[in-house]
Order: structure tokens, then sequence, then C-alpha cells
């Protein structure tokens, strides 16, 4: 493991400091600790930059203020506001969530790494993040922008790929403990800044993996269903084929079924419709 002084850390957490203060970046979510937004804004920031998620994340919070209206929101509404930021099933698991605080919590987002762990969606990295931003709870995770930041300062001469075990006890030692809150957002600054003006430090990360194409993909044609049903609220499997003529009806058939098992979608006999 490495070993680092504290006569290492001070001049670190100075650059991330300095680096936050000239540039910090304005995001909705940062002029708010309502927990609930601030859970919103991090299921919507997993895979996708922060700029494509401030349009997103304003409507959403415009038709859904509260964990109990998102609760209590169709699927398909959810569903609809979420399109163009893509992977459906971060709109399926937040709704899902939204339902479990309310059923669960009597309405409160949970201030505890367990609890909020527990939530569909919500992995280690997502629990933390809440807990920092929206509780200013010094709590430990990581993410691709951070580990930018420390691969850079810390790794610049490892030779192999770095894992995140040996990054956490580096965020450890140096999180400021009295503002985890802004902290994270000056490490996550810094780390944006980094990615854009070097080349990806965190490419010598064992998590980094280059995102396969969406044209064509998979993803596309779940897309492209859940798209077509919610624009017909109503729709058959000959309609979905002739709607995706460039489709095998084979995948199509198979898609339907992987979204009918994810609860997504309801088939009856004659139709399939979006889960009410």
């Amino acid at each position: 493991m490495l070993q680092v002084s504290p006569t290492q850390i001070k001049p670190f957490q100075k650059t991330v400091w300095e680096y936050y203060r000239k540039h910090k970046r304005s995001f909705p979510w940062r002029e708010t600790t309502d927990p609930y937004k601030i859970m919103v804004s991090e299921i919507m920031l997993q895979q996708t930059q922060a700029e494509r998620v401030v349009p997103k994340f304003n409507a959403f919070i415009k038709r859904f203020p509260t964990v109990k209206s998102l609760a209590q929101a169709p699927l398909s509404e959810v569903l609809t506001l979420w399109q163009g930021l893509g992977y459906n099933r971060r709109a399926l698991f937040l709704k899902r969530a939204a339902e479990e605080v309310v059923s669960k919590h009597s309405g409160k987002i949970p201030a505890t790494l367990e609890a909020l762990d527990a939530l569909p969606g919500i992995g280690p990295y997502t629990a933390g993040a809440i807990l920092a931003f929206a509780f200013n709870k010094p709590t430990v995770f990581i993410e691709t922008n951070i580990r930018t930041v420390f691969i850079h300062h810390f790794f610049k001469k490892a030779r192999g790929k770095i894992a995140d075990e040996k990054l956490l006890p580096l965020i450890t030692t140096s999180l400021d403990r009295k503002r985890p809150r802004d902290y994270y957002s000056a490490l996550m600054d810094y780390g944006s800044h980094l990615k854009m003006t070097l080349p990806n430090p965190s490419r010598k990360s064992t998590t980094h993996t280059k995102q396969s194409t969406f044209k064509g993909s998979h993803r596309e044609l779940r897309g492209q269903i859940l798209k077509h049903i919610l624009v017909y609220k109503k729709v058959t499997i000959n309609s979905l084929r002739r709607q995706l003529s460039h489709q095998k009806t084979s995948d199509i058939v198979e898609t339907i079924n992987e979204l009918d098992f994810e609860n997504f979608i309801k088939k009856h006999k004659r139709y399939i419709s979006i889960v009410s």
C-alpha cells in the first residue's frame, strides 16, 4: 500500500481547494441540501455527463418536487421525462427507491450507508455521495473524476492498472471531515478539468472500460421499444415489428421478455403496455 505523509497530503489538498476557488462549477443540485433532490441528481449522474443532466434534472424536479410525488407517479410518466438520458433502468430504480422511501422510511431519505445502499439502484458510491452532499457526512467514496485526481497525483509513474483499493486509503487520509460536501465537489471539478487537459489518467484504473457503441446495440433496441410503447400506450408485437423492421423479430421478442421480467412492461393477451 502506498504510504503518504501529511507533508504530501497538505500540498495536494491545497491544489484541490485552489482550483475549486477559481473554477467552481455551478449545478442546480449544488444549490440544495434536500436529500431527495440529491438522490435524483446522483442517479441521473450515473454514466451521464453533468452538463447533459442539468435540463433533465430541472424538468424532473419541477414535475416531481418530492419523493412522495415520484413514488405516486405512473411509471410511464417517469420514463417519458427520462427520455434522452439513456440507461432507462435508472429511471425504474429511482421510482422504486422513492416507493421504498415512502413505504419503509416514512417519506424521508435515510441518512445511513446501510439503509441507502439497500434502496434499488443505489450502490456504495451513490449512497456515499448522498451522505456527503445531502448530510455533509465524511463518508469515503470514489467515482471517475475522483479516481482521475488521485491517480494523477499519486500514481503518475505507476506501471499497470491501479485498483480502487489503492486509492481509497488516500481518499480517506485526505478527506476534509469538516467540509466533505464542498471537498468532494472540489475533487470532482478538478478531476473533470484534468480529464479535459491531459490524457485521461483514469485509464490507468482497473475499472476503466471503453463504452460500447450505442448505435445498433441492445441498449438502443431496448430504448426504441420503450419509446414506442410510451408514445402509443398499448402496442402489439406486430406493430413493433413494423416499426422496427430493421431488427430481427427474435431480438424484439427477446427484448420484450427481458423488459417484462424487469417490470418495465406488462404483457396482456393482445397488447403490451408500460407497468402502471
